[in-house]
């Protein structure tokens, strides 16, 4: 199965901590769980028109969850924190959430 960027980049996380990251040019997105560093580089490269210069990944797995008398699982979900290099153009989507 071949991945477009849209698909890998699943949504941007928008919390306090991801937010005092921007100074730093550290952007957090929720990813794709099969992507690897470098399919999220070019992804956000590809989608944004930035330079990237490194990316952190997190594996997050989903807790289990008991409705009733049925068990159940949330699904597992992986988080990219993206830092852009110093000459690169900022991301405009996350330019308002200030």
């Amino acid at each position: 199965m071949k991945l477009t960027s849209w698909d890998i980049i699943r949504k941007p996380v928008i919390t306090e901590k991801s937010m005092a990251g921007m100074e730093a040019r550290k952007y957090t997105f929720l990813v794709h769980v099969d992507a690897d560093k470098t399919m999220i580089k070019n992804a956000v490269e590809e989608a944004f028109g930035v330079t990237v210069e490194s990316v952190k990944t997190q594996n997050r797995l989903g807790k289990d969850k008991r409705v009733g008398v049925h068990m159940g699982k949330r699904p597992d979900t992986k988080k990219a924190v993206v830092t852009l290099t110093q000459d690169s153009k900022s991301i405009e989507f996350f330019e308002n959430m200030n």
